[in-house]
């Protein structure tokens, strides 16, 4: 049951690390009397993330967590603002019996209730069954900021304010960048009394060093009991420079550890190569954190590690890869990216086993993703990466894989791809995932759910490899691109592609 309201793809906070801040937000959540909405605000690579994760373990240890939902840019449906409060009301429906047996009657008679706007959602899938059971809980929402939101001030947060009044035994916890929605939803006059404030970047500088510190020499402990001939290794003087270049920042350690520990490497040359780097930038993104302490300059001495002897006529390849990396609409595979990019097979994942400490990276069949936020914001961004052979150009790259996705259904699309009986609903296909996985890969899916989602612009459909692709697909492909979506369950995509396609036709 755990999984289901935990992330599974991070790890809490390591025993002994954010003390204060957990027993802070700990106590938070046991008294009623204080305010209904928590905010854990924090720069990027103070470790959000992780303490959502440590309360979220926590509270369902002790019953309290009723639902928790992780936002991330990485995953499409985790960044959908819509789907926030329908995930969240199916989490209390399947713990708590009593919210069931109001949900389920009220969606019965509304199923469209998930495509209604947020205040409806919030109205009847949560407010509603929420005051008629009379139950109290804990709520996780982790990283806001990565979800997707026209609004100016966050959309979730609007809705929260005007409700939270209604909820006197509910708890809302969240994490987030304090991006400018975020911090004007937070100041909305509704939500301003209603919320606890936490600034993760505010903590004493000597209790996060600390807490890097125990992170560092544990990682290093465990490192030196898995390889022989690194007893006593790190100096203590090594871990306090180590420390001090973190500079706060739990993501810069973890990263430099991921770094010294690589499997093909010698540890102790990589963490001597790490040390003698300069340190001498001053920003950390476009908010000024410590002088002279960066993530910038970390990542570059590991892409530098990494290609920077390469044949710079292979750069165009790496920056696809990486690029596909960082702005795919859904993690691929390393597979799955060649295909994708029409590269020969067993390319890729030599390539990004070579940063694995950026990233989540398995084997050559699981999807890949960057390790933390930051990195994507550094790599497309030209004022940081300041190598240009590393600068990843977002309308180049989603020009690249607009025309790969295009090209590859061009090639691959035919009738009934699954060779299921024309007669039979998809309902009532037996073993139809399995079927869909064997005849259609996942590059092809990939393609043909998110191709229209790399036109970021109305040039695209004027490029002639654009236009020409386009313009063979919707006269020969079409129907058989419907068939797949229909067998993937996802034929409402159809709708958006189609008025993105009308869209660049006119330009053209």
């Amino acid at each position: 049951m755990g999984a289901e309201y935990l992330h599974g793809g991070r790890r809490g906070c390591l025993k002994g690390t954010r003390g204060a801040v957990l027993d802070e937000i700990e106590f938070w959540t046991r008294d009623f009397s204080r305010q209904p909405i928590y905010w854990l605000n924090g720069l990027a690579g103070t470790g959000k993330s992780t303490i959502a994760q440590t309360i979220a373990e926590r509270t369902f240890a002790d019953g309290q967590l009723g639902a928790s939902f992780f936002c991330s840019r990485d995953f499409e449906d985790r960044r959908n603002l819509q789907l926030i409060f329908p995930t969240l009301a199916v989490q209390l429906a399947r713990k708590y019996p009593e919210f069931r047996s109001v949900l389920i009657p009220l969606v019965e008679s509304n199923p469209g209730i998930a495509y209604e706007s947020l205040c409806n959602q919030m109205d009847k899938l949560i407010v509603g069954p929420l005051v008629e059971s009379g139950i109290s809980v804990v709520i996780v929402i982790d990283a806001l900021d990565e979800c997707k939101d026209e609004e100016p001030a966050s959309a979730i947060l609007s809705v929260l304010g005007w409700f939270v009044s209604n909820l006197p035994r509910v708890k809302f916890f969240v994490t987030g960048r304090p991006e400018p929605q975020i911090q004007k939803g937070f100041h909305l006059p509704l939500l301003v009394k209603a919320t606890d404030v936490f600034l993760l970047h505010n903590v004493k500088p000597g209790l996060v060093n600390n807490d890097i510190q125990i992170f560092l020499k544990q990682s290093f402990l465990e490192l030196a009991q898995q390889r022989p001939g690194l007893e006593g290794w790190p100096t203590s003087e090594q871990i306090d420079l180590l420390c001090q270049r973190s500079g706060g920042l739990f993501v810069y350690a973890v990263a430099t550890f991921k770094f010294i520990d690589h499997r093909n490497n010698l540890p102790r040359e990589r963490l001597n190569q790490l040390l003698k780097s300069p340190s001498n930038t001053t920003y950390e993104g476009k908010t000024r954190f410590k002088e002279n302490v960066t993530l910038d300059l970390l990542y570059l001495s590991i892409l530098q590690e990494a290609f920077g002897d390469d044949d710079p006529e292979n750069d165009p390849k790496v920056q696809s890869i990486l690029g596909t990396v960082v702005l795919a609409a859904n993690p691929l595979s390393p597979s799955a990216i060649e295909t994708l990019l029409g590269l020969s097979p067993g390319s890729a994942f030599p390539l990004l086993s070579s940063i694995h400490s950026l990233l989540i990276l398995e084997d050559s069949i699981h999807v890949v993703r960057p390790f933390h936020k930051s990195f994507p914001d550094f790599i497309t961004d030209q004022s940081r990466c300041t190598n240009q052979r590393f600068h990843i150009s977002p309308p180049d790259c989603h020009l690249k894989l607009l025309i790969g996705c295009l090209e590859l259904m061009n090639c691959k699309l035919e009738k009934n791809m699954c060779q299921l009986p024309e007669t039979v609903v998809n309902s009532e296909v037996g073993g139809l995932v399995e079927k869909r996985d064997w005849h259609i890969d996942h590059a092809l899916q990939y393609a043909c759910q998110s191709w229209h989602k790399h036109f970021i612009n109305e040039h695209m459909a004027q490029t002639p490899k654009v236009a020409s692709a386009l313009c063979y697909f919707l006269e020969k492909k079409f129907l058989f691109w419907l068939e797949v979506l229909s067998v993937l369950g996802t034929a409402r995509n159809a709708v958006d592609a189609l008025e993105v396609a009308a869209k660049q036709l006119e330009v053209c």
